[in-house]
């Protein structure tokens, strides 16, 4: 099973794609890059060197990936969304003499998310942060601190409003009341979760052989 590449897209030598990965219309892909198996690179999409892609990776139409961005397995980015990589970029050296390139260097700040997160439409990501296992970034949501695994949140900046289960369905919302350790289900789908406070903990099913 080869990967699919619409005859529009960019994809440079050097850049590595895995079985069964559809890039759509427009799409760019640095050389450096590295995409999964069983992705699906929207159009007009952009990948920047140094990206790593992991397997099962939905990003929408008109993402943006900069360089030190790692996607894990099963993620899912919506349509406009970019990643920044730099706190405080300058198109210039200081004395205005040259151009600064866009190459890794010393002022690239590495961003991760974490397995099975959700990412909205035209969210902005900040960097030096992890967006958590499973998390929800709501729509055009400005992303500067980490999140937490499970964590619903929105806003400029976003804020943590509740959380998530597996399947995306809502669990709870956070009151900033009680901290005690609290069992909920999903109404959804049956997972189970220990909540205390803000902290979020998957209670997984024990088998009995």
């Amino acid at each position: 099973m080869s990967a699919r590449i619409h005859p529009t897209a960019i994809v440079e030598d050097g850049a590595s794609v895995g079985d069964g990965t559809a890039i759509w219309d427009s799409a760019h892909v640095r050389a450096g890059a590295v995409i999964g198996e069983r992705c699906i690179i929207g159009e007009k999409t952009y990948l920047a060197p140094g990206v790593v892609i992991g397997d099962l990776v939905k990003l929408n139409a008109f993402v943006y990936v900069c360089s030190a961005v790692t996607i894990e397995d099963g993620v899912m980015v919506s349509a406009g969304t970019i990643f920044t990589n730099d706190r405080f970029p300058r198109a210039t050296t200081p004395d205005l003499a040259e151009p600064r390139t866009s190459d890794i260097d010393e002022h690239t700040l590495p961003t991760r998310v974490r397995e099975g997160a959700t990412i909205g439409a035209r969210c902005v990501i900040g960097c030096d942060l992890t967006v958590g296992r499973f998390a929800m970034i709501g729509m055009g949501s400005v992303v500067t601190k980490s999140v937490a695994d499970f964590h619903l949140v929105i806003g400029h900046p976003a804020k943590p409003v509740g959380c998530v289960c597996r399947c995306g369905h809502p669990l709870r919302r956070f009151d900033g009341g009680s901290t005690a350790r609290e069992e909920v289900t999903c109404r959804a789908c049956g997972r189970r979760y220990a909540i205390s406070g803000e902290v979020v903990e998957e209670l997984i099913p024990v088998t009995v052989p």
